[in-house]
């Protein structure tokens, strides 16, 4: 993520608070929310044409990462084994 500031940061300084931060601005920049002021959950939810895939792909790895917060089994042992 890019910053106007060289000292700047995110206020939220969780494990996955870059790629919220990452899918908001992907999101907020698209004609969904800025032409037709739908909020970044409908756009994603209708699968509004101006959502670029790489959002789509941003809002896979923040649920992946939120998954692997509670998921027992990748915390102690690594990702399970195909």
């Amino acid at each position: 993520m890019q910053y106007a500031d060289e000292g700047e940061r995110l206020k939220d300084q969780s494990r996955c608070g870059e790629l919220r931060a990452q899918l908001k601005m992907c999101l907020l920049n698209t004609d969904c929310c800025k032409v037709e002021k739908k909020t970044p959950r409908e756009c994603l939810l209708t699968h509004h044409k101006s959502v670029p895939d790489e959002c789509y792909q941003l809002k896979m790895s923040f649920f992946e990462c939120k998954r692997s917060l509670i998921d027992a089994r990748r915390r102690f042992r690594g990702p399970k084994a195909t």
